[in-house]
């Protein structure tokens, strides 16, 4: 038998030059130390992931789009949205996964807006957004975002303003009419406001992206990691909601598939901050909680705002579904509609 090296992951070198350089070729047998297959969850509650980083958000996300699909259908969701930062890159892949899997899928990308770049500090300075493309057109124009937010900066460090953003959603007709707007992670305008100086400043902020894209297509979100201020921002942020009449919508701000991806999760924040572990040790999350879960688990961890017990008259239309929380005193005061595409279901 001939001897050849292998790479720390039980793969041989030519297996892994060739998964980078993403040329095609009979997949080798997995490492025996990749995980187990885990049971089907059955009868779980209707729910779709709408912030979902693959592999792909370089450095950040720490699974491939194809292990997230799987995830994503051995737990029963409706719908798996692959929001990547600042590109396109998985889409193919998750797509070729999600036809085999049968699994609806939603299209966008996570957006940073300001200077600086992603490596070389614990801490990116950007201000992201998460916008979610609504059908064919809103691919289109936010694919042409990204194509001029990269080529107007460097590599690893787009530029593009939030000026610049709305002009290129089609605003100027009262609204981002092909785009859907989520508020984001903590680096989000608003969460980053409302930390930073209070609601007063969060609400200013919130304002601003519904002057700029408009009311209907503008939707705050929650997520809980487990962290200790995670229920207070929440229900700061669903207060925000109800005044300003918006949506709310629960994700779980996703990294990797499963709990066990963790591990090299945190790795490859060392590798994007240029710092070895123990420097960095302060900066990353204590619990590794921004994995795929179900309904059933995301319900529970949002029964502090329930929703309804069935999907409410919101982005009604066709396939793909995407599901949401929609706690009662947070629904809008008109229906979030949308012109294709779109359908709520409550968790």
């Amino acid at each position: 038998m001939e001897w050849e090296r292998r790479s720390l992951s039980g793969l041989p070198w030519r297996e892994v030059e060739r998964r980078l350089a993403d040329r095609p070729g009979a997949p080798l047998p997995a490492p025996p130390h990749d995980e187990p297959p885990l049971r089907r969850v059955e009868g779980s509650i209707p729910y779709a992931e709408l912030h979902c980083h693959s592999g792909f958000s370089f450095l950040d996300g720490a699974s491939d789009p194809a292990e997230l699909v799987a995830e994503a259908a051995r737990l029963g969701l409706t719908a798996l949205a692959l929001t990547d930062h600042d590109g396109f890159y998985g889409v193919v892949r998750f797509a070729e996964a999600a036809r085999r899997h049968d699994l609806p899928t939603v299209f966008g990308a996570e957006l940073s807006l300001g200077a600086g770049p992603r490596t070389g500090t614990p801490d990116p300075a950007a201000e992201h957004l998460l916008v979610l493309a609504d059908g064919p057109a809103g691919y289109a124009r936010l694919g042409a975002a990204l194509t001029e937010a990269q080529l107007a900066g460097r590599k690893g460090a787009p530029r593009l303003s939030l000026d610049r953003l709305a002009e290129l959603a089609g605003t100027g007709t009262g609204g981002a009419a092909d785009w859907v707007v989520l508020t984001g992670c903590r680096k989000g305008a608003v969460p980053a406001a409302l930390e930073a100086d209070g609601p007063v400043a969060a609400a200013h902020r919130l304002h601003d992206l519904v002057d700029r894209f408009g009311r209907d297509r503008v939707v705050v979100e929650l997520w809980d990691h487990g962290h200790p201020l995670d229920v207070e921002r929440n229900d700061a942020l669903a207060r925000l909601a109800v005044v300003a009449g918006l949506g709310v919508v629960a994700t779980n701000n996703v990294h990797y598939h499963r709990p066990s991806r963790r591990r090299l999760a945190t790795v490859l924040a060392a590798v994007r901050a240029r710092r070895p572990l123990e420097d960095l040790d302060g900066w990353l999350p204590a619990v590794g909680s921004a994995h795929l879960r179900s309904g059933a688990e995301q319900a529970r961890r949002f029964a502090r705002w329930p929703g309804p017990s069935r999907p409410p008259p919101n982005w009604a239309g066709a396939a793909p579904s995407t599901c949401a929380s929609w706690p009662p005193a947070c629904r809008p005061s008109r229906a979030l509609t949308a012109s294709t595409r779109w359908t709520t279901c409550a968790a």
